[in-house]
């Protein structure tokens, strides 16, 4: 098991929320699962019991820094450790509006909530990490090309500003024991609901620029995102995983 014994808190319940938690607690980790929805939370948790995994749950927002912050006092204080932290929550962007017909709430939301979550989650399991002088965060999503048949709007900005946000980081605690990684997809069409309009053209937008003919599925997340997690990654730190299925080309 990749992750026996480490203490991982995954931040968001939904789809890739969801998939990296199952993985982390098949690897072995205990789970200390957040986020808004507890009947998400009830929903993954069960999942990952019936599996044979352990895992805790929080309701808790991670825009509320206060709520971050007890939440990993109680995570260290109970289990000892933090070992790992990745954040995947929903940043609640509006996409499918031209840019130059947005609103500006509606184009610094995604932003807003990607960078601060991340900052703060970050920020409060760094604290114990630096105490342990070991522990791997874990940031979702990087710079990527513009979209040309599609109207974004601020999701591509939040992801490239989480992405300096995690070189930053990696800077600054790498001295220490402590790795940042990010995980990079091309969209993961799981995620979006079935009834999502023009979901289908959006699909074979993702679909069109790989090099496999496919895109990242959640399992594919989910085990990325353990390997990132593990010592078997141990010389990874200040880098992304390209998992784009080749639509992204380093």
């Amino acid at each position: 098991m990749l992750l026996r014994d480490k203490n991982a808190i995954v931040y968001g319940a939904g789809g890739i929320g969801r998939a990296v938690a199952l993985v982390f607690a098949r690897e072995g980790a205990t789970v200390h699962l957040a986020s808004r929805t507890q009947k998400r939370l009830d929903a993954v948790a069960e999942e990952i019991r019936s599996a044979g995994g352990t895992v805790h749950t929080a309701q808790l927002d991670a825009l509320d820094e206060a709520a971050v912050d007890a939440h990993a006092d109680a995570v260290a204080a109970e289990s000892g450790s933090i070992d790992v932290s990745i954040n995947l929550i929903s940043v609640g962007d509006v996409q499918g509006t031209p840019l130059a017909e947005m609103s500006l709430r509606d184009f610094e939301q995604p932003i807003h909530s990607a960078v601060r979550t991340t900052f703060l989650t970050s920020r409060a399991a760094a604290r114990y990490m630096l105490r342990q002088r070991s522990g791997v965060l874990l940031t979702f999503g990087g710079a990527g090309d513009p979209m040309h048949d599609y109207f974004i709007g601020g999701f591509q900005v939040a992801l490239a500003s989480v992405d300096m946000l995690r070189r930053q980081l990696a800077a600054e605690l790498g001295p220490h024991g402590i790795r940042v990684v990010g995980l990079k997809t091309g969209g993961v069409p799981e995620t979006i609901p079935a009834d999502f309009p023009g979901r289908d053209a959006l699909v074979e937008s993702l679909v069109q620029p790989t090099m496999l003919g496919r895109t990242a599925t959640l399992e594919d997340v989910g085990n990325a995102a353990a390997f990132a997690a593990s010592d078997r990654a141990g010389a990874i730190t200040a880098s992304e995983l390209n998992i784009t299925c080749g639509a992204i080309v380093d």
